[in-house]
């Protein structure tokens, strides 16, 4: 399994950032899309780095065209000389709608579009094929000689990689179908991973006639564990109160349904409409929090982590709160797993 780390999003550290992280001997390196671009850190990174695996996890997709994925997902791969990622998410209709003001419709049918939009535009570049792409939501049918960028190291390393996140058994399929590999959301259960986002991922690579053999899913990640009680208490309520904000949301109610917590999401939502933000995480009980993250002591990640995703992921995600040489010795036992 390779072992990922968090990027920061902060431009002033995201080179020495993505140094540490290379020199810890991590595969990858994630960035996220919350208060800041994800893309600015990846070139950073990039070029502070030789071998470490840049992502995003994850860049908005449908606030953006594929014509703009492409072209950043292009610079990237080239300047990275082959180690970006372009992973992509697609939020929720709030959030596309009223923070984005971008259009909103059938999300994972769109999503599928995107993913293929991007492709077809790569193509284009690496093959002076004629840009043809028609779809329902997407059109792209203009490609002058002057706007191809230049294919030179994209032909030695090839387009990147396009991973997919998501919850919903329908965007979970379509991620199969079209991409490279899935990432799952922090909202997932062990249980709901290996009953509901496995097999969807198998029905989606079935479509296509491929297995999973060669695709690449990142685990959940959230994690509480710390070096004292102080630490390990700060971790557990951190992941509380993002679990009780997740768990307000209505397209993610199928997880807690699969455990017989419907009743729970209904709580938080209201919750979450009153302003009740510290009523959320008090509500996310000892239960649902073991099933949701990983809870064990330092020495025993690696076992832990073992256990629950590896048979069933290929990646996984742990930045260490602190640095100390006991954090060290942790993370080479995750990267002996």
């Amino acid at each position: 399994m390779k072992i990922d780390s968090v990027l920061t999003s902060n431009l002033h550290l995201a080179a020495d950032d993505a140094r540490k992280i290379e020199a810890a001997g991590f595969s990858g390196a994630w960035t996220s899309e919350v208060a800041h671009d994800p893309f600015l850190p990846v070139a950073l990174a990039g070029g502070n780095s030789t071998s470490l695996e840049l992502g995003t996890s994850i860049a908005v997709a449908l606030a953006r065209s594929p014509m703009t994925l492409a072209n950043v997902g292009w610079d990237l791969q080239s300047f990275t000389r082959g180690r970006f990622i372009l992973g992509l998410g697609s939020q929720i209709k709030p959030h596309i709608t009223r923070r984005y003001s971008m259009p909103w419709s059938h999300p994972a049918p769109r999503m599928r579009e995107m993913v293929l939009a991007i492709r077809a535009i790569w193509d284009c570049w690496l093959t002076d094929d004629p840009l043809d792409f028609n779809g329902e939501f997407y059109n792209h049918t203009l490609m002058p000689p002057e706007f191809v960028p230049s294919r030179s190291e994209l032909e030695v390393c090839g387009v990147p990689k396009i991973f997919l996140a998501g919850v919903g058994e329908m965007m979970t399929e379509i991620a199969g179908e079209v991409c490279d590999g899935f990432i799952c959301h922090g909202f997932t259960t062990e249980r709901y991973l290996r009953e509901v986002t496995i097999p969807a991922l198998a029905r989606g690579r079935a479509k296509v006639g491929k297995t999973m053999e060669g695709f690449e899913v990142v685990s959940p990640g959230f994690v509480v564990t710390g070096l004292d009680e102080a630490e390990t208490a700060a971790a557990s309520a951190g992941i509380r109160r993002q679990l009780g904000f997740y768990g307000s949301t209505l397209a993610y109610r199928p997880v807690l349904e699969l455990h017989g917590w419907g009743p729970l999401q209904d709580k938080l939502h209201a919750l979450s409409k009153s302003g009740g933000w510290d009523a959320m995480a008090d509500a996310i009980d000892d239960e649902v929090l073991d099933s949701f993250a990983v809870v064990a002591a330092p020495e025993d990640l690696a076992t832990e982590f073992d256990r629950r995703f590896g048979d069933v992921a290929q990646r996984m995600r742990f930045t260490p709160p602190t640095e100390s040489e006991r954090w060290n010795r942790v993370i080479a036992d995750l990267q002996g797993m």
